[in-house]
């Protein structure tokens, strides 16, 4: 049997792929709290609004979009798609809150070339500064250094900074530039500069589709993945740019839920693994304080619990993974009576040097067409690596709502109340993937190999933290366990 430890998005796509491998047909996930999703929750205020806690919306590119726009025919969700195109507002419109007003970032070619009210420059002259800059050789370094090092300090404050802030509530001086955008720094090694490392992949691709219809192989470019759902080609033939779920992303994990169920999977919430001890034949568990037996283990835990567990048994191991930090993000669900934004948006996120405790706020309500009696619904997120310094370590509902409150009325001069609200605290909700994550990575799937431990792991702690992400290493983490299986 195979247990899978955690219940949320990726240990529900884990339990997904290991029953879609029938060499681990039989499978049992545990949760320990009383349900399952994770960070991933929708509700609904009193008028029927939603309101989404985590995830909302997910972006069908590369590979790993891909992959979950598979999974999401295979769960026949496909009627319940919400697809956004590049031509929509949020698509269009993505802003940053700077010295007291909000700038739109250019989405077009023609506004590279435009002096914007965010900087003193067009953005087209950091490809001038990218040039002149020197290589500097090393094995990783902060997202921060490595942009304001090769496109000027005024992009890694007002651009950079506040980016890193949406996906990681985090800071852009602590987040690893090798891991987040790993193309990026991979061009300055080989090429000593981003610019001349995407001009050089360009070139190497006009030729080899030069040579490929020289030498009368198919080139043509509309010609899909063999592996794309007729989904996946829509979603590309369309151009989206991003997709959610009606009835709120829950729609997913709940799917996958009653897919696992009907397919014998059995998944146990309420119910906490407290110890793992690796034998030469098996695994035994402490399970609620009961004893229990299984072949393998795939963990979707955080890194840090996952090391609780490891700790008697592997304590280097069990280091490493004490070693990935997390962050706390406050959440607040805020519905206002009618049409209150001045423009239709994404939304927009603010520089950590702004010092105010809001990260940025997402405009819900623009995702889907406005009607006469609509509501305005945003999504506030505030703290991430600063949740303390601003709030302290136990603050209370009213001193978050109030923060968020205060801070719609000054960035978006919405002066009425909220008519319906949600407030809610995600303690170490978004794993940190500081400079040296990816050589720390490598080594805890190093130790797992060396030791022929039957363990696998998967979830944002090792890979990226967005929702395309945690499902894809769901994927790798059970081909891992089945090729471990297969060479012991």
């Amino acid at each position: 049997m195979t247990v899978v430890l955690g219940g949320g998005i990726s240990g529900l796509s884990a339990a997904y792929y290991a029953i879609n491998e029938t060499r681990l047909a039989s499978v049992a996930l545990l949760e320990a709290s009383d349900r399952v999703g994770g960070w991933i929750r929708s509700r609904n205020s009193p008028s029927g609004a939603l309101f989404e806690q985590g995830p909302r919306l997910v972006r069908p590119q590369g590979p790993a979009g891909l992959n979950t726009l598979n999974m999401i025919e295979d769960l026949q969700l496909t009627n319940k798609l919400i697809s956004i195109g590049r031509s929509h507002p949020m698509a269009r419109n993505r802003l940053i809150y700077s010295q007291q007003a909000l700038h739109v970032l250019p989405t077009s070619l023609k506004g590279l070339f435009k002096t914007i009210s965010l900087l003193d420059r067009p953005l087209i002259n950091i490809l001038w500064t990218d040039l002149r800059a020197s290589k500097v050789s090393k094995e990783d370094e902060s997202i921060y250094s490595f942009v304001q090092r090769r496109f000027g300090q005024d992009i890694a404050d007002h651009i950079i900074s506040p980016i890193v802030c949406g996906v990681y509530a985090g800071d852009a001086r602590q987040i690893s530039v090798n891991f987040m955008f790993k193309s990026l720094f991979e061009m300055e090694q080989k090429h000593g500069s981003v610019v001349k490392g995407l001009l050089i992949n360009q070139l190497e691709k006009l030729f080899s589709r030069t040579k490929s219809r020289e030498t009368k192989e198919d080139a043509d470019e509309s010609v899909e993945d063999s592996s794309a759902t007729s989904l996946a080609r829509k979603a590309r033939l369309e151009n989206w740019a991003i997709w959610s779920l009606q009835g709120g992303l829950e729609q997913l994990p709940l799917a996958l839920v009653n897919n696992l169920e009907k397919r014998g999977v059995r998944i146990e919430t309420g119910t906490k693994c407290e110890r793992l001890t690796f034998k030469a034949d098996r695994v035994e568990l402490s399970v609620n304080g009961n004893a229990r037996e299984c072949s393998r283990v795939i963990s979707s835990l955080p890194a840090k619990k996952l090391a609780e567990l490891l700790q008697e048994q592997y304590p280097e191991l069990s280091a490493e993974l004490r070693a990935i930090p997390s962050v706390t993000v406050a959440v607040a669900n805020l519905e206002y009576r009618g049409d209150v934004l001045p423009l239709e948006a994404f939304g927009f996120l603010i520089p950590p040097q702004e010092n105010l405790p809001l990260l940025g706020v997402i405009f819900d309500s623009c995702m889907v067409p406005k009607k006469s009696n609509t509501s305005t619904v945003l999504t506030v997120m505030m703290g991430g690596a600063w949740f303390e310094k601003h709030f302290g370590p136990s603050p209370t509902e009213e001193q978050l709502l109030k923060t968020a409150i205060d801070g719609v009325r000054d960035i978006l001069c919405i002066t009425e109340e909220p008519v319906a609200h949600h407030i809610a605290v995600l303690k170490d909700c978004i794993p940190q993937h500081v400079v040296g994550h990816a050589q720390r990575k490598k080594r805890i799937h190093d130790y797992i190999s060396a030791h022929r431990i039957p363990l696998a792991v998967c979830g944002s702690s090792y890979q990226g933290v967005g929702v395309n992400d945690v499902i894809l290493s769901a994927k790798q983490a059970v081909r891992d366990v089945v090729k471990s299986r297969i060479t012991r």
